[in-house]
């Protein structure tokens, strides 16, 4: 996956939290199925930036950055900030 996938992903999924928020905001609140989305939206996009972040680091070292792997979500979900 190239990086201008990941920042397709990336931009896709911003636009998906962005639609349901404004839904949210126009008083219907949110349905139990549209917070489990958000909350999945919330970690492919911190799948994504991490991905973007090891490519970003590989190629700073010398490295290949197709080498770079998407980490399970439970690996990337307990960093700390």
């Amino acid at each position: 996956m190239a990086d201008l996938d990941i920042l397709g992903r990336i931009n896709a999924l911003s636009e998906e939290e962005e639609h349901l928020w404004e839904h949210a905001g126009d008083g219907h609140g949110l349905t139990a199925e549209e917070h489990d989305r958000l909350e999945a939206i919330k970690v492919e996009l911190d799948r994504s930036y991490d991905l973007l972040h090891q490519r970003e680091a590989r190629r700073a070292a010398g490295l290949d950055p197709r080498e770079a792997e998407a980490r399970p979500a439970d690996v990337v979900e307990r960093y700390q900030q």
